[in-house]
């Protein structure tokens, strides 16, 4: 698994996908926070990251399918698929080694936005009038949704061989299991199950996070979506349908 780990992750420093997207991603979040009027920290007039935190998912819908939609996309189309299997590995071990490869990626993405807390917390009146707690506990929800949607991107990449269509459909999952359960909740046929179909998406656990409140109930939850779309990657590569 280690070295599949160090393979992916140097594959992924040694090419321009590393850069481009901790890039693209600092640069966006950068332009929102700071400079456009409609969601700027400076114009907003309070002490508090949420312009990261509420739209940073949103940009990860499509950075981080543009991670993982070569992960195994690109082993099946030069053919070399079977030769990775043949290695002394498990399935398991070539699953999340890729995996951890490009979550790596996404959270040196995220470590350099702690600029934006430091900078926000000097500029509080009074100085360091952020609620901390909150930042540390939406932090948390930013990587951990960071690991769902790598596993969701690697279970796309794992059902065809076209790097495009891997895209295509982990943006699509992604977006699905971050929001999509939060508006289906809203349509009036649910009544008082409605609160239950909430609770079945990303979203809402992501935002308890945001409180401050890092609950185990929330934690089980992000485990075990990732862990939902890495067990459907290996009943995709142990079936050798490819």
């Amino acid at each position: 698994m280690i070295h599949i780990l160090i393979k992916e992750f140097n594959g992924f420093l040694n090419s321009l996908i590393a850069y481009i997207v901790i890039g693209v991603f600092l640069t966006a979040i950068g332009l929102l926070m700071w400079v456009f009027p409609e969601t700027s920290v400076l114009e907003y007039g309070y002490a508090d990251m949420d312009t990261l935190f509420s739209l940073a998912p949103y940009v990860y819908i499509f950075l981080i399918p543009a991670i993982t939609m070569r992960s195994f996309s690109e082993e099946k189309r030069a053919g070399t698929m079977e030769l990775l299997l043949t290695r002394p590995l498990s399935d398991w071990d070539i699953i999340i080694g890729k995996y951890l490869a490009g979550f790596l990626l996404v959270i040196f993405s995220i470590l350099p936005t702690l600029i934006y807390y430091f900078s926000i917390r000097l500029l509080g009146d009074p100085q360091g009038n952020v609620d901390t707690s909150g930042v540390i506990g939406s932090y948390i929800g930013l990587i951990l949704l960071g690991g769902v949607f790598c596993a969701v991107g690697i279970f796309a990449s794992s059902i065809t061989p076209n790097q495009i269509v891997a895209f295509i459909v982990a943006a699509f999952l992604c977006f699905i299991v971050f929001t999509g359960f939060d508006s289906i909740s809203t349509i009036n046929v649910w009544a008082s199950n409605a609160l239950v179909i909430k609770q079945l998406g990303i979203l809402y656990h992501y935002q308890s996070m945001g409180k401050g409140l890092v609950d185990s109930r929330d934690l089980i939850y992000f485990f075990s979506v990732a862990f939902i779309f890495l067990l459907f990657t290996k009943l995709i590569i142990g079936s050798r349908s490819w």
